[in-house]
């Protein structure tokens, strides 16, 4: 089970105050207490242009509904065709994730570093995909009750890290989650079956999903 770390002593912008971008606040620290009370309340860190640390709250904000997830044919047979694990190598997904040959990379040793001390004390998780003993992809995220904060994906392999997705889906469709946020929609992931929802809308699932238990998957 996760271990709740100390409070955090930074009194968190609320998620009605974001600018046009999303911003609520600049600064702050990466510390466990902050990122927990942060996902809690409906907030993720991001730095901005210039490298400070900004929290966000989007509107519209993008979730994958669980139910409405989109399996092509050619995913199903990637999905019979690759190995897939959970929490065997979060440094190797971290790590693929934040290749800095990747456009648009936002994964500093910053990032690397705070989300690893989650994943240490049982709130950040991996999705792990395999090819012949070799890491194709993945994704990490946050999970706090039936809640889950997909951070980033990375693929070496077509279609590996829906692959990685789709495994994320099933724990959270059995384990009783209920919110799984993407942050912003994007083309790739409206095409898995991602949509836009209004804050409001946003923040009142986030607190039902807080309510649910951990899915068992993510408490060994």
């Amino acid at each position: 089970m996760p271990i709740e770390p100390a409070p955090s002593p930074w009194a968190l912008p609320s998620p009605e105050t974001a600018d046009d971008r999303g911003v609520v606040g600049i600064g702050a620290d990466l510390a466990p207490g902050t990122l927990v009370a942060a996902y809690r309340s409906g907030l993720f860190p991001m730095h901005v242009d210039g490298g400070a640390l900004a929290w966000w709250s989007p509107d519209p904000r993008g979730v994958l509904p669980l139910e409405g997830l989109k399996v092509s044919r050619s995913l199903r047979q990637a999905v019979d065709r690759l190995e897939v694990t959970l929490d065997r190598d979060f440094a190797g997904v971290i790590e693929g994730c934040a290749d800095p040959s990747r456009p648009h990379g936002w994964i500093n040793d910053e990032i690397r570093e705070a989300y690893t001390r989650m994943h240490e004390l049982g709130w950040a998780h991996s999705v792990e995909v395999w090819e012949g003993g070799a890491l194709v992809g993945g994704l990490y995220g946050i999970a706090i009750g039936g809640f889950f904060a997909g951070e980033s994906m990375f693929h070496r392999r077509p279609d590996a890290s829906k692959v990685a997705l789709v495994h994320l889906v099933e724990i959270l469709a059995v384990g009783g989650g209920t919110l799984l946020d993407v942050q912003w929609t994007t083309p790739h992931l409206v095409s898995l079956g991602a949509i836009d929802v209004p804050r409001p809308d946003y923040l009142e699932r986030l607190g039902r999903a807080l309510e649910r238990p951990l899915p068992a998957a993510f408490r060994a």
